[in-house]
């Protein structure tokens, strides 16, 4: 047996599909109606049979054909049919068809225009209306006085009708504003997710290019240096090999800590070492002086501990300054400068500008951007560019509070 609430919902689907037959049938059904109320008599009993004239047929077929069009122009529909039936109320030919009519292009009015419109046309028509049949002389009204005989169902009944048509043209504008707010909300939701994904994505990119970028260099320079003291002074050469072997054990440790974020919740555990911070300068220092970097060191205010962040954050631009400093500026002294304050701490790395500059038309920015981007993550800024004295700055600020605001 078939389920009555999944038949309604595929007639009503239907419908919804072709809305010119539904008006179609039903502009049909209202002319036939009407003939058949003009025919016989039966429909309404103070209006006795006749024969059908051709005007019958001229209004059942203009009938037909203005329900056919009241969703394409409501108003005139409206106006039209009000009319028609204010004029068969007077002559004393008023029928139950024509007054369905109005109140189907009253309903329809009502579920396209605004809830101000819609009643000022229908409130219009069911006044129009009351106002006919005050002056039908085909009904007697014993003892009653001129405004005591109209027919106060025409002003319910197209009431109704306007009121049933706004109800659900409300209804309508509420369901599209959910599905609006529905269609934004996940918008909203898939634009976070790729704003993270893209952040995430930054994030491992700097770390992949710090670690990379440092021991790389720190390798490229030990084994030159291998190559050339190879034949004359094999002691160095060896001692020069071990530092490649340290700072490729070094890259591959800190590699493992950077892509630990991209292992599965089911792929086996594995410890991995702290992030590097400031309390690994010191190495990070020493690795640099064997590969012939000097680096003149220097500290304002007492060191503390800063939040992990801003912690990772110093040593990667202090990492990253040493590291182009190096390529840059073969044989010059660096000045590294640490100060820390209450607000935070200040790092500045200044090296000669000559050869900085030259190598920064080689190089790619991605170093500098990485930079930019760290301090400006935690709320610091960073500034890198030739100085008075030819010579290249960077000189970055890391706020002491982590992003809650907390000082530490």
């Amino acid at each position: 047996m078939a389920d009555p609430g999944m038949a309604h919902q595929r007639i009503v689907a239907l419908a919804a599909r072709h809305p010119r037959v539904v008006d179609m049938i039903i502009g049909v059904l209202l002319a036939l109606v009407y003939l058949l109320s003009v025919w016989d008599g039966k429909a309404e009993s103070r209006h006795p049979g006749r024969d059908l004239q051709v005007w019958d047929g001229v209004a059942a077929v203009a009938m037909v054909g203005l329900i056919a069009v009241r969703r394409r122009r409501p108003r005139v529909v409206l106006a039209l049919t009000v009319v028609a039936a204010a004029v068969t109320i007077v002559v004393g030919e008023a029928r139950a068809a024509q007054t369905v009519a109005a109140a189907i292009a009253g309903y329809t009015v009502a579920t396209a225009y605004p809830r101000r419109t819609a009643w000022l046309f229908g409130g219009s028509a069911a006044v129009l209306l009351y106002g006919a049949s005050l002056l039908w002389p085909g009904r007697e009204w014993p003892g009653a006085a001129w405004w005591e005989r109209g027919d106060v169902g025409l002003l319910a009944g197209v009431g109704m009708a306007v009121a049933v048509g706004d109800a659900i043209r409300t209804r309508r504008a509420y369901m599209v504003a959910v599905e609006e707010r529905a269609r934004r909300a996940e918008e909203s939701r898939e634009e976070e997710a790729h704003r993270r994904v893209m952040e995430e994505r930054l994030r491992i990119a700097r770390e992949l290019h710090d670690v990379v970028a440092h021991n790389l260099a720190l390798i490229s320079v030990q084994a030159g240096v291998a190559k050339h003291l190879m034949q004359s002074k094999p002691e160095q050469a060896a001692a020069a090999l071990g530092h490649v072997r340290d700072a490729a054990g070094t890259a591959v440790e800190e590699l493992g800590t950077v892509l630990s974020v991209l292992r599965q919740k089911s792929d086996p555990d594995e410890s991995t070492g702290p992030a590097p911070g400031l309390s690994h300068v010191p190495v990070l220092l020493e690795s640099m002086a064997s590969a012939g970097l000097r680096v003149r060191t220097r500290q304002e205010g007492q060191a503390r501990l800063l939040p992990a962040a801003a912690d990772l954050a110093a040593y990667r631009i202090i990492q990253e300054s040493l590291t182009n400093a190096h390529k840059h500026a073969k044989g010059a002294a660096v000045e590294l400068h640490l100060a820390y304050t209450g607000d935070g701490l200040t790092i500045e790395v200044a090296n000669p500008r000559t050869a900085q500059g030259g190598g920064l038309r080689r190089g790619t920015g991605h170093g500098l951007i990485g930079m930019h981007e760290r301090a400006a993550s935690l709320g610091g800024t960073l500034h890198a560019g030739p100085t008075v004295g030819d010579t290249f700055t960077v000189h970055a600020f890391l706020p002491a509070a982590d992003q809650s605001g907390a000082a530490q």
